[in-house]
């Protein structure tokens, strides 16, 4: 996601003044509870504001949203099409291409367990999954649109009319729309990897013996690993600066806070399904995990805000395949196969 331009404050303004309570009448009671009724194990229950719990109208409605078109001013993209199911809600791309064929400037992340995020954007500089939408939505290099526009177009299809009276029981407006992703958006979970098998299924069969010396390679003190990727998401969520560039040409955080102590600081990603998420690090520029490896075995490039756990490894090759073997393992094919998350005419 993408540089943030003055409009972004109109789009803002837009959004809180959109906000009403809409009443729990138009949610099922049987389905206030269903968002946490079927988590992985190990995962912990995932906070939602009572205006926006989750119910199936709401999902239908998110998930139609979610592979909408009409978001892309030339109405060729939709959030789908930088978040592509099969990669686990990422891109296979470096730089996904925006609306007009703009490029974009930063690597698409995956949307896997984003409901545990505490902030978004790779510089965290929006609290809520709601917002979120509002950034890519007036991005020159995204959707290159108006959410106002946008709600409008989409008014005038009585379909759309009608999922969203009986999801919130208004008719559709920019509140329906950055509600219902939200809603679609938090369903995105992922838990059922080779590793969850082994830790948390009690399959001691699911993880090779090579994938086994690699996870105790990346809890172990030697590399460090889970200082960052830690718990059950692989992500402290905090912010970083990996010693990728001794010059970065984005500024990471810094855009949003102005605080020197904040140049080319980004949100440490999760590590879940990351041997499909490739490209990596914030602009796509390492190709592979081998390529991921190397630069964390060497200690990275200096950088005045480079953090302190970035230090040489001195990993042998046998080490950094066995690391590699590891993060395969985090790979939940069930996810990506998912029949929930192919496009339909809800």
């Amino acid at each position: 996601m993408i540089l943030l331009r003055t409009n972004w404050f109109v789009a803002l303004i837009v959004f809180l003044f959109s906000c009403q309570f809409i009443s729990k009448e138009h949610i099922g009671d049987d389905e206030i509870d269903e968002l946490n009724a079927q988590l992985p194990k190990g995962f912990p229950a995932i906070s939602v504001e009572e205006e926006n719990t989750y119910s199936l109208d709401r999902w239908k409605l998110g998930k139609k949203l979610f592979f909408e078109k009409r978001f892309s001013k030339d109405g060729k993209l939709s959030c789908a099409s930088c978040h592509k199911p099969e990669f686990a809600f990422s891109d296979n791309k470096a730089l996904s291409i925006g609306a007009f064929k703009a490029l974009g400037t930063r690597n698409a992340p995956s949307l896997a367990n984003v409901a545990y995020h505490p902030y978004f954007l790779r510089e965290g500089s929006i609290p809520t999954l709601e917002m979120q939408v509002l950034v890519p939505i007036q991005e020159e290099n995204e959707f290159n649109h108006n959410i106002v526009l946008i709600a409008k177009e989409l008014k005038e299809d009585e379909r759309y009319q009608a999922l969203s009276e009986k999801a919130y029981g208004r008719e559709m407006d920019p509140y329906v729309i950055t509600r219902a992703l939200g809603v679609f958006q938090r369903t995105l979970i992922s838990g059922n990897s080779d590793f969850d098998k082994y830790k948390f299924q009690s399959d001691s069969s699911a993880l090779s013996d090579k994938a086994k010396a690699g996870m105790k390679l990346f809890y172990s003190e030697k590399t460090n690993c889970s200082s960052c990727h830690s718990d059950f998401n692989f992500t402290n969520y905090s912010l970083e600066n990996n010693g990728l560039y001794e010059v970065y040409a984005d500024s990471g955080r810094f855009r949003f806070s102005h605080d020197s102590a904040d140049i080319a600081l980004f949100k440490v990603p999760s590590l879940r399904n990351v041997a499909i998420t490739a490209p990596y690090m914030h602009d796509g520029s390492l190709s592979t995990l081998e390529e991921v490896i190397e630069h964390y075995n060497s200690g990275g490039r200096q950088h005045p805000n480079k953090s302190e756990k970035i230090k040489a490894l001195n990993l042998s090759q046998e080490e950094m395949e066995s690391l590699i073997a590891f993060l395969e393992s985090l790979t939940d094919k069930e996810f990506t196969n998912d029949p929930r998350w192919v496009e339909t005419d809800i």
